[in-house]
């Protein structure tokens, strides 16, 4: 993985190519390359950012057919080599390729026993050769890319060309994100519509096992069985603007920034003044059968798995359900049971993670009922699932989640809320909650305000090798999401624990190099907080506390306080803060903010 763009028009591609794997630089980012076809192929690729390859690609890199790629490496170590796009022995054919063949090592030593050799330690370049053998016994590339792909065990988004047939681009995925985008006179494709809005914003998304053939005036789609299919485009709500800084230092800073404004869209429209609840018109679920559900199980990965948990403390609380979270990657291969009086809530800011798509295709196979929240309209988890909740957050471009993080946790509430009042949620609570949500966009322009303080703490205890978060309930997964960004973007070890499981084993670790960011909202639990903060300060430990009071100073050498909004709330408010304590001690510490290392924004692999 993880950026594909390609082109065919009359433009010159070099440009568009370029512009486009900038967009999905936040993707994955160790190594770019492009192909033009002009009499021939036309490469170049390198080690590095986009910005380097834009330096090597010479003036006069023309043709108005093109494919290119950013990468993350799976295969092979980054490298001028191991870049793609990856060539035919032949210099014909020139593959671009997300996901992971995983018989590539058999199918590259059946290549090599007939002589083939090869340039790069890539599973991608398995393919180059193999549709390089087959376009010579086929009459067109679409079949002998069709055939080439009953071969491959594994995951794929691909786009091919081939330079005898310079009026033509073939792409194909299965597990792996395509997007068609349709212009005049000319087509697109990426594996993320960012590449293709400043073009275009009519697309079209393959299916698993879905093939396109791209010309200049138009596409045709069919099935891996050669069945054409049959597509209606879409139409994005983002446009080019959306992926700017807009005049932040940094895509991070601008995400944190905005999220009064996506929270706000994420509830417009969905809450209901008079009968203090929340519509979710695209559940597709009525009030008979929302009552039928006994458990409530939600999936997702890393901060998605952390807004489920905030997410099933919700549920729990307003609606009186069993719920829990668990990491996608792990329910996919346990065998889990699945229960028909279970709801499963799968979680996923780009729609397209794929240990999320993985479980959610088990979960349908088995009969389960699903629900997606998800931000990214059109992605493959929202057409898998039977009903759910856009969030309409907006694009989010760097690799570390805030502003989804927060939007879906406020989903979280609606959903919570839903379910409460077609139960046992009294109209006042429903009134309380109503009330509270229509409360936090302004009282995240409060805690947005204390930037500079907060920047100033950040500074203060960036340079400690490692820190300790604490919460307890409705603060552990708030804990566990702050030690998340840290640790992702100022590369600070940091571990996120229950707060009263410190004395369990980690106080060991507890003194004067190990401080600990504690997580205390202003509820039934405070006195207990408070306790656990003695035992830190106790053993030397340094204290940053976030709440909603100044505690007793022997308590902490640091205080963050924010303004307190309903108890089952709190976590959404608890949160903006460390955002902005990881965002300035990354910036403290000179990290790639918005690019960190060994991350990609959207993990299309296992």
């Amino acid at each position: 993985m993880c950026g594909i763009v390609a082109y065919i028009g009359p433009k010159d591609a070099a440009p568009i190519l370029l512009e486009g794997l900038q967009r999905l630089e936040y993707r994955g980012y160790d190594s770019a390359g492009v192909v033009v076809s002009n009499k021939g192929l036309k490469l170049r690729k390198v080690k590095g950012r986009v910005a380097d390859l834009a330096k090597v690609v010479p003036a006069r890199f023309k043709g108005g057919l093109g494919i290119g790629h950013t990468r993350w490496a799976t295969h092979g170590v980054p490298s001028d080599e191991n870049a793609h796009p990856h060539l035919s022995a032949d210099q014909r054919i020139a593959v671009v390729h997300n996901g992971i063949i995983e018989n590539a090592g058999e199918l590259r030593a059946k290549l090599e026993a007939d002589g083939v050799e090869f340039l790069s330690e890539t599973d991608t370049e398995v393919l180059a050769h193999l549709i390089a053998h087959a376009v010579d016994e086929n009459d067109s590339l679409e079949e002998a890319v069709r055939k080439t792909l009953k071969s491959i065990v594994g995951t794929y988004g691909i786009a091919v060309i081939d330079a005898e047939r310079p009026g033509e681009v073939v792409v194909a995925r299965n597990g792996s994100p395509i997007v068609v985008g349709i212009g005049e006179k000319e087509m697109f494709a990426a594996s993320d519509v960012a590449a293709l809005v400043r073009y275009t914003r009519q697309v079209v998304h393959l299916e698993d096992g879905e093939l396109a053939v791209l010309k200049a005036d138009g596409f045709h789609t069919f099935a891996s069985d050669a069945r054409e299919t049959a597509k209606e485009p879409l139409t994005v709500d983002w446009d080019a603007g959306h992926y700017d800084t807009g005049g932040y230092e940094h895509y991070l800073l601008k995400e944190i920034s905005e999220q009064p404004e996506t929270m706000t869209r994420t509830m417009s429209g969905r809450l209901d003044e008079r009968f203090h609840v929340a519509h979710l018109g695209g559940l597709n679920m009525d009030a008979r059968e929302t009552r039928g559900f006994r458990r409530v199980k939600i999936i997702g990965c890393g901060s998605a798995y952390y807004s489920g948990q905030i997410g099933a403390q919700l549920i729990e609380e307003l609606a009186r359900i069993p719920a829990d979270a668990e990491p996608a990657s792990e329910f996919r291969y346990r065998n889990p049971v699945v229960d028909p009086d279970t709801l499963y809530v799968a979680i996923s800011q780009s729609g397209e993670t794929y240990d999320t798509l993985a479980a959610v295709q088990e979960l349908k196979r088995k009969g389960g009922r699903v629900i997606g929240i998800v931000n990214a309209v059109g992605s493959a988890i929202a057409r898998e699932v039977d009903g759910g909740i856009y969030l309409h957050a907006g694009p989010e471009v760097s690799v570390a989640s805030t502003k989804a993080f927060t939007s879906t946790s406020v989903a979280f509430a609606l959903l919570a809320l839903h379910l409460g009042r077609v139960r046992d949620l009294s109209p006042a609570d429903g009134r309380r909650i109503v009330e509270g949500l229509r409360r936090l966009p302004g009282q995240i322009e409060q805690i947005l305000e204390q930037g500079e303080a907060i920047a100033e703490l950040a500074k203060k205890y960036a340079d400690h090798p490692s820190m300790m978060f604490v919460g307890r309930v409705r603060g552990y997964p708030v804990a566990r999401e702050g030690a998340q960004k840290l640790k992702e973007i100022s590369y600070v070890h940091a571990e996120a624990y229950p707060a009263s499981e410190l004395k369990h084993g980690p106080l060991a670790l507890i003194g004067p190099e190990m401080p600990t960011v504690a997580i205390v909202p202003d509820d039934e639990l405070l006195d207990k907080n408070l306790t656990t903060l003695g035992e830190i300060r106790a053993r030397g430990g340094r204290v940053l506390m976030v709440g909603h009071r100044e505690p007793d100073a022997k308590l902490a050498d640091d205080v963050i306080v924010i303004p307190k909004n309903e108890i089952e709330l709190d976590p959404i408010l608890l949160t903006i803060p460390l955002q902005l304590l990881a965002y300035h001690a990354a910036v403290a510490l000179g990290r790639d903010v918005d690019k960190p290392r060994n991350l990609a924004k959207s993990v299309t692999v296992e």
